[in-house]
């Protein structure tokens, strides 16, 4: 592997562009410190556009030197390293056994994966695409980890199928996660329930019909945002219906 496409050498390339005022930003935007999301990421203070065109460059960088940036304390490097992962994965010549390179090493390193952009930026093409044409089951199991990054995982990967008209696991997976406790599941469920009722109206509306009464209201606004005004408010006041049904039952108890 040449030396310029090594972990070592992406890095001293992304000091070059470290800004205080990029990194005020990035910890405000993050919501850095304890109880919140961030809880223990360090920055750097990069623009993630800078990130991702330092990673366009370095895309024939090897698993194993992808890896080690995985490993670094700085958000910046972690995004840099899934941001490579991300590029190679949507490469038309990238061989199989490397897709399968990738995907696993996804796998093994979620505790490195540990925030929702990390996330949304590697798991469509890398897990998703590489999935598209296999079983499923691993994404089934990833909606019921403790983790929430995996459970995120588990329903981000399915966009790639979306894209396909391929709609059964997107449902399937959202249904796993409406008992979910954290908000950024419901925002990811509901974003994409949303995407896939752009391919399928009427099987969005069924699956309203089903959940909207229990599912988390965020997730419903989610869901909602591109029906009509009559079809999302009739959903909303379902969900507004049975929450005050249950408070008039919690009182009466």
């Amino acid at each position: 592997m040449p030396a310029e496409v090594s972990a070592e050498r992406f890095v001293d390339r992304l000091e070059a562009h470290r800004s205080p005022e990029e990194l005020e930003k990035r910890r405000r935007y993050f919501k850095t410190g304890e109880g919140q999301y961030g809880e223990g990421d360090e920055f750097m203070g990069v623009r993630m556009g800078q990130v991702f065109a330092l990673a366009k460059e370095f895309i024939e960088m090897s698993p194993g030197e992808i890896e080690k940036l995985l490993e670094s304390p700085l958000h910046e490097v972690r995004a840099g390293a899934l941001s490579i992962m991300d590029k190679q994965a949507r490469r038309k010549r990238t061989p199989e056994s490397r897709r399968k390179e990738l995907f696993d090493l996804y796998l093994r390193r979620t505790d490195r994966i540990d925030n929702w952009d990390l996330v949304d930026v590697a798991c469509p093409y890398v897990v998703g695409g590489y999935l598209f044409d296999k079983p499923r089951d691993v994404l089934y199991e990833l909606a019921r980890s403790e983790s929430l990054w995996e459970r995120r995982t588990a329903i981000v990967a399915t966009s790639y199928f979306i894209r396909q008209g391929d709609l059964d696991d997107t449902f399937g997976i959202a249904a796993l996660l409406l008992d979910d406790e954290e908000d950024l599941i419901h925002k990811a469920t509901g974003g994409w329930l949303r995407e896939a009722g752009k391919k399928d109206r009427r099987r969005l509306l069924r699956f309203l019909d089903r959940h909207a009464a229990t599912m988390p209201r965020t997730a419903l606004r989610y869901a909602t945002e591109h029906l009509g005004r009559e079809q999302r408010t009739r959903y909303l006041n379902t969900k507004k219906s049975a929450e005050a049904g249950q408070k008039q039952e919690g009182v009466q108890q």
